[in-house]
């Protein structure tokens, strides 16, 4: 699920937005702005490493898309 480009975001939002994706995707009952402190370190990996994962992809398909460009 890709935010709308008209609405800007601060990057703390967007990273908020993508955590919570995240999180949906992973069956992780995480709690936006509540208390997480019943999850464990093994639930908040999981959200984290999807979280790198995703965003090393989005890089990559934006310097794809550079590349491309300068072709």
């Amino acid at each position: 699920m890709m935010p709308e480009r008209d609405q800007k975001k601060t990057p703390e939002e967007a990273l908020d937005d993508l955590k919570m994706d995240v999180a949906d995707d992973v069956d992780v009952p995480l709690e936006e702005n509540g208390d997480n402190g019943d999850l464990t370190a093994r639930q908040l990996g999981k959200v984290g490493g999807q979280m790198v994962r995703r965003l090393v992809q989005r890089g990559e398909e934006a310097f794809a898309e550079d590349e491309n460009e300068e072709e």
